[in-house]
């Protein structure tokens, strides 16, 4: 690994973009990139893309992930964690390929030992079909969004 000021951070955001508020960590990611990032930053839409996603993963020093949740928190919180487990992640929804859980337990098996920070923001699951956010999905998307690269920079 390399000094910490030059660590590679993976921002990866996770979701089905047609599902509505499900999608909510693939248009965080999207909104990142077109931001000035420090250069040792990158985002990848991971969309719903399951076990290709783990090259990406271990190639980081450090992985940001985006995704949305149904954790029994009011719709439009966004928590901010650093699980040590994929067991300690909190519910997210099942539209993706394969979930969180399933990704990071195939990363930690492999030797995965890179800080992971999951960013999640708490949906209602039950939604109607659409590219768009709802109005409290897309207000805690822009809160994350802020959350993230003010975080991303400091490590800079």
């Amino acid at each position: 690994m390399t000094t910490n000021n030059t660590q590679k951070t993976l921002v990866l955001g996770l979701g089905n973009v047609i599902m509505g508020d499900e999608g909510v960590g693939v248009h965080v990611v999207r909104a990142l990139a077109q931001k000035p990032l420090p250069p040792s930053v990158e985002c990848l839409d991971g969309g719903t893309g399951g076990f290709v996603l783990l090259g990406p993963l271990q190639n980081a020093d450090r992985v940001v992930l985006i995704d949305a949740a149904a954790d029994g928190n009011p719709i439009g919180t966004v928590t901010r964690t650093t699980p040590r487990f994929s067991r300690d992640y909190p519910p997210t929804l099942t539209a993706h390929d394969i979930g969180v859980k399933d990704l990071l337990d195939a990363f930690y098996m492999g030797g995965g030992t890179r800080e992971v920070i999951l960013y999640a923001i708490t949906i209602d699951p039950q939604q109607p079909i659409s590219m768009d956010l709802s109005e409290t999905v897309l207000t805690a998307a822009q809160v994350a969004e802020f959350q993230i690269r003010e975080e991303l920079m400091s490590l800079a």
